[in-house]
């Protein structure tokens, strides 16, 4: 066979364009409802207005960037404090495990940002071009003043979705109303405008453009998702036992040998995937629950029972071929993965709860000085030098004062606090120089190291901090 008669092998395909058809049902709306509930937090929340005092924007929830703090409402996160960030980093990936193995993709189907912000593009695709044929006719016709004037009202739409996504996540890192002035008189710095740039680049290119190819190639959760399911998930699938053999003429001879499918496609044509979910479990199926709405419709209009694509088990596909009832969902929900994932995910969320509650909103640290060790006063006293850092995680001034135990082995000082009495201003960490002295000839002067313990009080609110250290004596050297 000469080359000229072997045809390359196409490894790609040109993308084919989905456009689901609009369709009603329970789960459509339960999906209208988490879209303005996600998209109002997402846009809203930086509005919000909370006080903090002063020095800090009057805003409930912010990223304070420069100080390496975060805000929300009357919580406030330190840079020490980080542990409550991983905490809740792990009790995100314990609720995803968790939903996953009860209830199959419900975060994708139902929360994901790329599936709300792809269904808010949907939405004002449908709005502008109409429903799914007449978006399939101007897709296949030639371009044309009426074609391009559409095209150009949808992304213009778009883009300012796109513009609106960027623009409110910056309001997170800083006060939103005084964000917004600067942005709009080009007052505002460099990264602001770069970051709303970026965003609105991905949010126009990722939800508009590219939609089912993020979930299917991009993000990895599909594939991982595989270790999460078991036969006893919750998950969408036809019940072919009861829709096969497929026919569309009801009415024909021999009908009564057909299914209840009648081959309509509505499934196929509401999916944002473009799936067919007659085929089987696939990757690319977000488990959004719309095949189940459009395929009850139908049902309702040609007298079948609902339910031939619907949530199941795969463990119940024997139980219901036989024509008996599927197992209680609380049962597939319920059972050792789910509750000891549940376990985990409340053990976690009980101890970042004892630990809020518990912190003090006063903090110390002290780090002693190494070059020298000790100095040895003129009256033959050592002297030791730490350097302190106080903490004031209150939206007031406070006056503190340091004390060391045992007292009767040392004296302190406070470098610039002659009375001994220091304050730290509201919502920052100050570094202060601490001096303790043991006198000549005494047990801490003469030993090597000795144990002490530094305390910090709070004159006013009777609140106490302490931090263990060593004294280094004489003989140190």
């Amino acid at each position: 066979m000469s080359s000229t008669d072997q045809t390359p092998e196409r490894l790609y395909v040109a993308r084919e364009p989905i456009f689901p058809r609009r369709v009603s049902g329970k789960f459509r709306t339960l999906r209208w409802w988490l879209l303005a509930i996600c998209l109002g937090i997402y846009y809203l929340l930086p509005w919000i207005r909370w006080d903090r005092g002063p020095n800090l924007p009057d805003q409930a929830v912010l990223i304070d960037l420069a100080n390496r703090r975060f805000f929300f409402f009357w919580i406030e996160i330190w840079p020490h404090e980080f542990y409550f960030v991983a905490g809740l980093l792990i009790m995100a990936g314990l609720g995803l495990f968790l939903f996953t193995s009860a209830l199959g993709r419900v975060w994708c189907g139902y929360l994901c940002p790329q599936t709300v912000w792809t269904d808010l593009f949907i939405l004002t695709e449908r709005w502008i071009e109409g429903d799914r044929n007449k978006r399939v006719k101007l897709w296949n016709q030639k371009w044309d003043f009426r074609k391009a004037r559409l095209r150009l009202s949808k992304w213009t739409l778009w883009l300012a979705i796109s513009v609106a996504t960027g623009g409110a996540w910056v309001f997170y890192f800083a006060d939103a109303p005084t964000l917004l002035w600067q942005l709009v008189t080009l007052d505002a710095h460099l990264i602001a405008y770069s970051t709303i740039l970026v965003l609105t680049l991905t949010t126009l290119i990722l939800g508009g453009f590219m939609r089912e190819q993020v979930c299917i190639y991009m993000c990895p959760w599909p594939r991982i998702q595989a270790a999460m399911m078991d036969e006893d998930t919750i998950t969408i699938a036809y019940r072919d036992w009861r829709g096969e053999p497929r026919g569309k003429h009801r009415k024909a001879e021999g009908a009564e040998a057909l299914g209840d499918c009648i081959d309509c496609f509505a499934c196929v044509n509401v999916c944002p995937m473009g799936i067919d979910i007659r085929d089987g479990q696939q990757l690319a199926c977000i488990t959004c629950g719309l095949c189940i709405d459009a395929c009850d419709e139908v049902m309702d209009k040609i007298g079948k029972p609902r339910g031939l694509v619907g949530y199941m088990a795969l463990s119940d596909e024997t139980r219901e071929r036989a024509g008996e009832k599927p197992r209680s969902i609380w049962t597939h929900v319920f059972r050792t993965r789910t509750i000891l994932y549940t376990t985990l995910w409340s053990a976690v969320g009980i101890g970042l709860l004892v630990a809020l509650f518990v912190r003090s909103d006063i903090d110390m640290t002290v780090a002693p000085v190494r070059n020298p060790t000790f100095v040895t006063l003129s009256d033959g006293s050592i002297r030791n030098a730490y350097e302190v850092r106080v903490r004031n995680m209150q939206g007031a001034p406070r006056d503190f004062a340091i004390t060391v135990t045992p007292s009767d082995q040392f004296t302190i000082e406070i470098e610039g606090a002659e009375d001994g009495v220091f304050t730290v201003p509201p919502d920052v960490t100050e570094l202060k120089r601490v001096y303790v002295i043991a006198p000549p000839g005494s047990a801490p002067a003469t030993a090597q190291t000795t144990a002490m313990r530094l305390w910090l009080e709070d004159l006013a609110a009777a609140e106490r901090a302490f931090n263990d250290t060593i004294f280094h004596g004489r003989t140190a050297q």
